[in-house]
């Protein structure tokens, strides 16, 4: 073989290669990704069903309620415009109450129910979580404009 077709065959080895490593990171990638969604996303069906995904935004006013058997919380998330029901079983965050921002991270079921795994609190009385500050944010742009 000529020096010039082993240097072609090497760079085309290589090229596919890489294109091998950058396939199989994107695909470890995807299946890592937690997309972020606010009430009124989930309302207007942009939210996927039984897919993982964070829901974020303020826990509503006298909407938390315990259940006498364990670990089991009910609560409502609004962005002022459209509410979500989540349902958590196990530890709340220490700073959890109504009136204050929150980051659930679970699935949506059919009936519209976000069951949460995880439940994220605000860590002082300054703080939102960014993601949820955009959603509350957008939902009072979206009430001005309709108003």
């Amino acid at each position: 073989m000529k020096p010039r077709h082993k240097k072609i065959s090497f760079i085309a080895i290589a090229v596919v290669g890489l294109s091998l490593v950058t396939l199989l990171i994107l695909n470890a990638f995807k299946g890592n990704i937690v997309y972020f969604h606010s009430p009124t996303d989930i309302k207007a069906g942009k939210a996927p069903i039984a897919q993982t995904f964070r829901l974020g935004g303020m826990v509503k006013q006298d909407s938390v309620k315990h259940s006498a058997q364990g670990l089991k919380v009910s609560f409502t998330v609004t962005d002022t415009i459209k509410d979500i029901d989540v349902a958590y079983e196990g530890i709340l965050p220490d700073l959890f109450r109504e009136g204050q921002g929150v980051v659930a991270e679970g699935k949506l079921d059919s009936a519209g129910l976000f069951k949460a795994d995880k439940v994220l609190a605000k860590h002082d009385e300054n703080y939102m979580p960014p993601e949820a500050k955009a959603a509350m944010d957008q939902a009072a742009k979206t009430l001005l404009k309709s108003e």
